[in-house]
Protein backbone atom coordinates (compact mmCIF):
# COMPACT_ATOMS: atom_id res chain seq x y z
CA UNK A 1 0.00 0.00 0.00
CA UNK A 2 0.98 3.38 -0.54
CA UNK A 3 -0.27 7.05 0.70
CA UNK A 4 -0.50 10.12 -0.94
CA UNK A 5 -1.21 13.27 -0.02
CA UNK A 6 -4.47 15.43 -1.06
CA UNK A 7 -3.42 18.97 -0.08
CA UNK A 8 -6.19 21.72 0.03
CA UNK A 9 -4.98 24.91 0.68
CA UNK A 10 -5.04 29.29 -0.08
CA UNK A 11 -1.13 29.72 -1.76
CA UNK A 12 -0.95 25.40 -2.87
CA UNK A 13 1.83 25.99 -5.02
CA UNK A 14 2.24 29.84 -5.25
CA UNK A 15 4.76 31.58 -4.00
CA UNK A 16 4.24 35.05 -2.45
CA UNK A 17 7.10 36.65 -3.84
CA UNK A 18 6.39 35.01 -7.19
CA UNK A 19 2.51 35.17 -7.75
CA UNK A 20 1.17 34.87 -11.43
CA UNK A 21 1.27 38.44 -13.06
CA UNK A 22 -2.14 38.60 -12.70
CA UNK A 23 -2.02 39.09 -8.80
CA UNK A 24 -0.71 41.54 -6.28
CA UNK A 25 -0.66 41.62 -2.93
CA UNK A 26 -3.04 44.09 -1.00
CA UNK A 27 -2.48 45.43 2.93
CA UNK A 28 -5.97 45.92 4.36
CA UNK A 29 -7.77 46.44 7.34
CA UNK A 30 -11.60 45.18 7.91
CA UNK A 31 -13.17 46.77 11.12
CA UNK A 32 -12.94 50.56 11.05
CA UNK A 33 -15.14 53.03 13.06
CA UNK A 34 -15.78 56.56 12.53
CA UNK A 35 -17.94 59.26 14.01
CA UNK A 36 -20.68 57.55 11.98
CA UNK A 37 -20.67 55.17 14.92
CA UNK A 38 -18.68 55.12 17.93
CA UNK A 39 -15.52 56.32 16.57
CA UNK A 40 -14.22 59.95 17.63
CA UNK A 41 -12.94 60.86 13.83
CA UNK A 42 -14.54 61.79 10.80
CA UNK A 43 -14.42 58.94 8.00
CA UNK A 44 -11.86 61.37 6.09
CA UNK A 45 -9.73 61.42 8.93
CA UNK A 46 -9.47 57.58 9.21
CA UNK A 47 -9.30 56.87 5.28
CA UNK A 48 -6.85 59.61 5.09
CA UNK A 49 -4.69 58.22 7.83
CA UNK A 50 -4.88 54.17 6.00
CA UNK A 51 -4.19 55.80 2.86
CA UNK A 52 -0.91 57.53 4.57
CA UNK A 53 0.39 54.79 5.94
CA UNK A 54 0.63 51.55 3.49
CA UNK A 55 -2.49 49.97 3.29
CA UNK A 56 -4.41 49.52 0.08
CA UNK A 57 -8.13 48.48 1.02
CA UNK A 58 -10.05 49.69 3.88
CA UNK A 59 -13.56 48.45 4.87
CA UNK A 60 -15.80 50.93 6.97
CA UNK A 61 -17.81 49.03 9.61
CA UNK A 62 -19.57 51.46 11.60
CA UNK A 63 -21.83 50.10 13.57
CA UNK A 64 -25.89 50.04 12.43
CA UNK A 65 -24.66 52.10 9.34
CA UNK A 66 -22.82 52.27 6.32
CA UNK A 67 -20.68 55.17 5.81
CA UNK A 68 -20.58 56.54 2.06
CA UNK A 69 -17.13 55.20 0.37
CA UNK A 70 -18.27 56.78 -2.91
CA UNK A 71 -17.00 60.59 -2.06
CA UNK A 72 -14.32 59.14 -0.03
CA UNK A 73 -13.01 57.13 -2.96
CA UNK A 74 -13.20 60.05 -5.03
CA UNK A 75 -10.90 61.96 -2.78
CA UNK A 76 -8.53 59.45 -1.69
CA UNK A 77 -9.01 56.62 -3.97
CA UNK A 78 -6.40 55.73 -6.51
CA UNK A 79 -6.91 53.01 -9.20
CA UNK A 80 -4.57 49.67 -8.38
CA UNK A 81 -3.44 51.57 -4.66
CA UNK A 82 -6.34 52.67 -3.10
CA UNK A 83 -9.88 51.38 -2.12
CA UNK A 84 -12.64 51.91 0.90
CA UNK A 85 -14.87 49.24 0.68
CA UNK A 86 -18.75 49.52 2.19
CA UNK A 87 -19.66 47.97 5.25
CA UNK A 88 -20.97 47.32 8.60
CA UNK A 89 -20.50 45.85 11.97
CA UNK A 90 -23.94 44.26 12.76
CA UNK A 91 -24.40 44.54 16.82
CA UNK A 92 -26.12 42.51 18.75
CA UNK A 93 -26.56 40.24 22.21
CA UNK A 94 -27.30 36.72 23.74
CA UNK A 95 -27.81 36.03 27.02
CA UNK A 96 -26.14 39.60 27.65
CA UNK A 97 -23.57 38.46 25.53
CA UNK A 98 -22.23 40.57 22.72
CA UNK A 99 -22.63 38.86 19.15
CA UNK A 100 -20.76 41.10 16.58
CA UNK A 101 -20.27 39.93 12.96
CA UNK A 102 -18.58 42.24 10.03
CA UNK A 103 -20.85 42.46 7.19
CA UNK A 104 -18.31 43.34 4.40
CA UNK A 105 -19.30 44.43 1.09
CA UNK A 106 -23.01 45.16 2.31
CA UNK A 107 -24.35 48.56 0.45
CA UNK A 108 -27.48 48.87 2.81
CA UNK A 109 -27.92 48.11 7.17
CA UNK A 110 -29.42 45.15 7.69
CA UNK A 111 -30.37 45.28 11.36
CA UNK A 112 -29.47 42.86 14.03
CA UNK A 113 -31.42 39.67 14.27
CA UNK A 114 -31.94 38.98 18.15
CA UNK A 115 -31.54 35.09 17.94
CA UNK A 116 -32.56 33.50 21.37
CA UNK A 117 -29.02 31.20 21.44
CA UNK A 118 -25.27 32.37 20.15
CA UNK A 119 -25.58 29.85 17.70
CA UNK A 120 -28.95 30.56 16.37
CA UNK A 121 -28.37 34.67 16.55
CA UNK A 122 -25.10 34.63 14.65
CA UNK A 123 -25.72 32.25 12.06
CA UNK A 124 -29.33 34.21 11.16
CA UNK A 125 -26.81 37.56 10.99
CA UNK A 126 -24.60 35.21 9.07
CA UNK A 127 -27.34 34.79 6.25
CA UNK A 128 -28.45 37.74 6.60
CA UNK A 129 -24.74 39.06 5.28
CA UNK A 130 -25.30 36.82 2.72
CA UNK A 131 -28.89 37.66 1.81
CA UNK A 132 -27.27 41.25 1.26
CA UNK A 133 -24.25 40.12 -0.59
CA UNK A 134 -21.89 40.83 1.90
CA UNK A 135 -19.27 38.67 3.07
CA UNK A 136 -19.50 37.80 7.39
CA UNK A 137 -16.44 38.28 9.97
CA UNK A 138 -17.28 36.71 12.99
CA UNK A 139 -15.57 39.53 15.37
CA UNK A 140 -13.31 39.31 18.48
CA UNK A 141 -14.97 35.91 20.06
CA UNK A 142 -13.51 36.69 23.54
CA UNK A 143 -15.14 40.40 24.29
CA UNK A 144 -17.20 39.59 26.61
CA UNK A 145 -16.42 35.86 27.03
CA UNK A 146 -19.40 36.30 24.30
CA UNK A 147 -18.36 32.47 21.60
CA UNK A 148 -17.04 29.64 21.89
CA UNK A 149 -15.24 27.24 19.49
CA UNK A 150 -18.21 24.34 19.78
CA UNK A 151 -20.51 27.39 18.84
CA UNK A 152 -18.23 28.80 16.23
CA UNK A 153 -17.30 25.01 14.36
CA UNK A 154 -20.96 24.85 14.12
CA UNK A 155 -21.66 28.14 12.46
CA UNK A 156 -22.17 27.52 8.27
CA UNK A 157 -21.41 29.94 5.57
CA UNK A 158 -19.16 32.06 6.87
CA UNK A 159 -14.83 32.06 6.46
CA UNK A 160 -13.46 34.22 8.72
CA UNK A 161 -12.83 34.84 12.05
CA UNK A 162 -10.86 37.71 13.84
CA UNK A 163 -7.78 35.76 15.19
CA UNK A 164 -6.26 39.00 16.49
CA UNK A 165 -8.10 42.26 17.23
CA UNK A 166 -6.24 45.30 18.25
CA UNK A 167 -8.90 46.29 20.47
CA UNK A 168 -7.43 46.85 24.12
CA UNK A 169 -10.26 45.16 25.40
CA UNK A 170 -11.32 41.92 23.62
CA UNK A 171 -9.02 39.37 25.87
CA UNK A 172 -7.40 37.74 22.28
CA UNK A 173 -4.78 35.61 25.21
CA UNK A 174 -7.67 33.86 26.76
CA UNK A 175 -7.91 34.35 30.46
CA UNK A 176 -9.32 32.20 33.59
CA UNK A 177 -10.10 29.29 32.16
CA UNK A 178 -11.14 30.66 28.88
CA UNK A 179 -9.01 29.85 25.48
CA UNK A 180 -6.88 32.53 23.50
CA UNK A 181 -8.36 33.06 20.49
CA UNK A 182 -5.59 31.04 18.54
CA UNK A 183 -6.65 28.03 20.84
CA UNK A 184 -10.30 28.71 20.12
CA UNK A 185 -9.48 29.27 16.31
CA UNK A 186 -6.95 25.29 16.61
CA UNK A 187 -10.23 23.97 18.28
CA UNK A 188 -12.28 24.84 15.69
CA UNK A 189 -9.82 23.42 12.62
CA UNK A 190 -9.81 20.00 14.72
CA UNK A 191 -13.46 19.28 14.31
CA UNK A 192 -12.89 19.63 10.81
CA UNK A 193 -14.67 23.11 10.13
CA UNK A 194 -12.07 25.21 7.84
CA UNK A 195 -12.48 28.99 9.09
CA UNK A 196 -9.47 31.58 8.56
CA UNK A 197 -8.10 33.88 11.05
CA UNK A 198 -7.83 37.60 10.62
CA UNK A 199 -6.08 40.11 12.07
CA UNK A 200 -7.58 43.85 12.07
CA UNK A 201 -7.26 47.19 14.33
CA UNK A 202 -10.96 47.55 15.05
CA UNK A 203 -10.48 51.29 15.02
CA UNK A 204 -12.22 53.46 17.02
CA UNK A 205 -9.30 56.88 17.05
CA UNK A 206 -6.72 58.30 14.82
CA UNK A 207 -6.58 61.39 17.62
CA UNK A 208 -4.61 59.44 19.93
CA UNK A 209 -2.25 57.78 17.73
CA UNK A 210 0.63 56.21 20.36
CA UNK A 211 -1.82 54.93 23.03
CA UNK A 212 -2.03 51.74 23.67
CA UNK A 213 -4.96 51.99 25.58
CA UNK A 214 -7.01 53.10 23.24
CA UNK A 215 -8.52 51.42 20.05
CA UNK A 216 -5.82 53.22 17.34
CA UNK A 217 -5.25 52.22 14.41
CA UNK A 218 -2.21 50.03 12.77
CA UNK A 219 -1.73 46.94 14.76
CA UNK A 220 -3.33 44.47 12.84
CA UNK A 221 -4.18 43.56 9.38
CA UNK A 222 -4.77 41.39 6.42
CA UNK A 223 -2.37 40.77 3.26
CA UNK A 224 -4.79 39.68 0.22
CA UNK A 225 -3.71 37.74 -2.83
CA UNK A 226 -6.63 39.31 -5.40
CA UNK A 227 -6.43 39.46 -9.23
CA UNK A 228 -7.09 43.41 -8.86
CA UNK A 229 -7.83 45.96 -6.14
CA UNK A 230 -11.74 46.57 -6.71
CA UNK A 231 -14.51 45.29 -3.78
CA UNK A 232 -15.52 41.75 -5.72
CA UNK A 233 -11.78 40.92 -6.17
CA UNK A 234 -10.57 41.46 -2.57
CA UNK A 235 -13.72 40.37 -1.10
CA UNK A 236 -14.17 37.20 -2.99
CA UNK A 237 -10.07 36.59 -1.84
CA UNK A 238 -10.91 36.64 1.76
CA UNK A 239 -13.52 34.75 1.09
CA UNK A 240 -11.65 31.65 -0.02
CA UNK A 241 -8.68 32.26 2.62
CA UNK A 242 -6.22 34.39 0.05
CA UNK A 243 -4.44 35.89 2.41
CA UNK A 244 -2.43 36.18 5.52
CA UNK A 245 -3.22 37.55 8.66
CA UNK A 246 0.32 39.99 10.67
CA UNK A 247 0.78 42.45 13.61
CA UNK A 248 3.81 43.41 11.75
CA UNK A 249 5.58 40.73 10.02
CA UNK A 250 5.79 40.34 6.21
CA UNK A 251 6.35 37.01 4.33
CA UNK A 252 8.57 36.38 1.07
CA UNK A 253 7.55 33.22 0.55
CA UNK A 254 4.82 30.82 0.73
CA UNK A 255 4.26 27.83 -0.64
CA UNK A 256 2.36 24.20 -0.31
CA UNK A 257 2.41 21.00 -2.43
CA UNK A 258 2.05 17.43 -1.45
CA UNK A 259 5.43 17.12 -0.17
CA UNK A 260 5.82 20.06 1.91
CA UNK A 261 5.23 23.47 3.11
CA UNK A 262 7.83 26.34 2.45
CA UNK A 263 7.92 29.85 4.27
CA UNK A 264 9.99 32.65 3.97
CA UNK A 265 9.73 35.83 5.78
CA UNK A 266 11.03 39.43 4.69
CA UNK A 267 13.73 40.12 7.06
CA UNK A 268 13.89 43.40 9.50
CA UNK A 269 17.87 43.66 9.48
CA UNK A 270 17.41 44.39 13.22
CA UNK A 271 15.36 41.25 13.80
CA UNK A 272 15.21 37.93 14.48
CA UNK A 273 12.21 35.10 13.59
CA UNK A 274 10.89 32.23 15.11
CA UNK A 275 8.19 30.06 12.49
CA UNK A 276 6.36 27.41 14.09
CA UNK A 277 4.20 24.59 12.30
CA UNK A 278 0.99 23.65 13.88
CA UNK A 279 -1.12 21.03 13.06
CA UNK A 280 -4.45 19.28 14.62
CA UNK A 281 -5.30 19.50 17.94
CA UNK A 282 -2.85 22.82 18.52
CA UNK A 283 0.02 20.30 17.98
CA UNK A 284 3.59 21.59 17.41
CA UNK A 285 4.42 20.07 14.58
CA UNK A 286 7.79 21.73 14.22
CA UNK A 287 9.78 25.02 15.10
CA UNK A 288 12.61 26.24 13.56
CA UNK A 289 14.82 29.60 14.91
CA UNK A 290 15.14 31.13 11.42
CA UNK A 291 13.60 33.77 9.29
CA UNK A 292 12.79 30.35 6.64
CA UNK A 293 11.65 26.99 6.85
CA UNK A 294 10.25 23.56 5.54
CA UNK A 295 7.97 21.20 6.79
CA UNK A 296 7.72 17.57 5.24
CA UNK A 297 4.31 16.64 5.22
CA UNK A 298 3.64 13.02 6.63
CA UNK A 299 0.25 12.84 6.22
CA UNK A 300 -1.30 12.86 9.82
CA UNK A 301 -1.73 16.32 10.71
CA UNK A 302 -5.07 17.01 9.93
CA UNK A 303 -3.88 20.86 8.69
CA UNK A 304 -0.89 22.60 8.82
CA UNK A 305 -0.94 26.23 9.41
CA UNK A 306 2.15 28.38 10.04
CA UNK A 307 3.05 31.08 13.02
CA UNK A 308 6.18 33.79 12.49
CA UNK A 309 7.28 35.40 15.73
CA UNK A 310 9.21 38.17 15.16
CA UNK A 311 11.71 39.42 18.66
CA UNK A 312 9.83 42.48 19.09
CA UNK A 313 7.35 40.83 19.11
CA UNK A 314 5.30 40.84 16.00
CA UNK A 315 3.71 38.07 14.74
CA UNK A 316 2.23 36.38 11.01
CA UNK A 317 -0.30 33.55 10.66
CA UNK A 318 -0.62 31.56 7.87
CA UNK A 319 -4.36 30.23 7.18
CA UNK A 320 -4.92 26.29 7.39
CA UNK A 321 -3.26 24.27 4.69
CA UNK A 322 -5.95 20.81 4.77
CA UNK A 323 -4.14 17.33 5.01
CA UNK A 324 -6.48 14.42 3.93
CA UNK A 325 -4.21 11.30 2.92
CA UNK A 326 -5.57 9.00 -0.42
CA UNK A 327 -4.79 5.64 0.14
CA UNK A 328 -3.98 3.17 -2.96
CA UNK A 329 -2.26 0.12 -4.08
CA UNK A 330 1.22 -0.35 -5.63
Amino acid sequence: MIRTFLVTALFSTILVGQQPSSFRWYKGNTHTHTVNSDGDSTPEEVVKWYRDNGYNFLVMTDHEFITPVEPLNFAYGKAGDFLVISGQEVTDRTGGKPHHVNALGIASVTQPKRGNASLENIQANVDAIRSFGGVPQINHPNFGWALTAETIAKTKNVMLFELYNAHPLVNNLGGGDSPSTEEIWDRVLTTGRIIYGVASDDVHTVRKLGNRKEPTPGHGWVMVRASELTPKAVLEALDRGDFYASTGVELDEFAADTGSVTIKVKEDRWSKYRIRFIGKGGTLLQEVASSSAVYKIKGNEGYVRAKVFESNGKLAWTQPIVIQVRKGSK
